[in-house]
């Protein structure tokens, strides 16, 4: 796994999907959604959670910037909220503690 803080740092996304995912983040629920955007039965640690959902967020943002009808804005918020929900129960790095 790359760092996710760095990966997450570098992302570069519009301001209304960031704030559409920030509001999600209070009903955000690990087992319900985590199982549905990753289509497993079992819930995956954070770290694993974050390789796949960053990759599927890439693909969203491809698909997104390209201008293909097939993208979903609803589906690229809820990737952003299991992002941003993830990250928090990784650890900190010693250095981001600092």
């Amino acid at each position: 796994m790359t760092d996710a803080f760095t990966c997450i740092k570098a992302l570069r996304r519009p301001r209304i999907l960031v704030r559409a995912a920030r509001f999600g983040l209070v009903d955000y629920n690990r087992d319900r959604d985590l199982k549905k955007l990753m289509k497993t039965t079992m819930t995956p640690s954070p770290a694993k959670a974050l390789d796949e959902l960053l990759q599927e967020e890439a693909r969203l943002e491809d698909t997104r910037t390209s201008g293909d009808a097939s993208y979903s804005i609803a589906h690229h918020v809820e990737v952003l909220i299991a992002l941003m929900s993830e990250l928090r129960l990784l650890p900190q790095s010693p250095r981001e503690v600092q």
